[in-house]
């Protein structure tokens, strides 16, 4: 259950640096690369998850001697 705090944690983390440099951005005038930093946000998060699910699917084929 720790794990999934520090994930929550991460991703918020992640989500208000985006935010934040979105903003400063878009202030700037620079819609192009508020664009492509909120892209690179989603990407990082994705992959994050996605490291989570193999985990998961390595655990579940773990247990059921699935190799």
């Amino acid at each position: 259950m720790n794990v999934n705090v520090d994930l929550i944690f991460k991703i918020a983390a992640i989500g208000i640096l985006v935010a934040v440099l979105n903003q400063v951005l878009i202030r700037a005038g620079r819609e192009e690369q508020a664009m492509m930093t909120t892209l690179a946000g989603i990407v990082v998060v994705l992959f994050m998850v996605i490291q989570l699910i193999n985990e998961l699917f390595t655990t579940v084929k773990t247990m059921f001697q699935l190799y």
